[in-house]
């Protein structure tokens, strides 16, 4: 019957979700927040750093020239 397919869309559905849930928990404790900036090369780590510095803790919150320290 057509409900005997459900274990096995069960078990593909979850393999598929799997990578990207795991990746939200991983970026949630490793970096503090759910989503992860490329970070490849030396210069993304200084600019998502400086974000982070100047954005009161959130890399991802837009800030302007008035929150740059004089």
């Amino acid at each position: 019957m057509w409900y005997e397919i459900l274990p096995s869309a069960g078990i593909i559905l979850v393999a598929m979700t799997f990578p990207h849930a795991s990746a939200y928990i991983i970026n949630k404790l490793a970096l503090g927040n759910m989503y992860r900036r490329s970070m490849l090369t030396i210069t993304d780590r200084y600019n998502y750093t400086r974000d982070k510095r100047l954005g009161d803790g959130n890399p991802y919150k837009i800030v302007g020239l008035e929150a740059v320290p004089n």
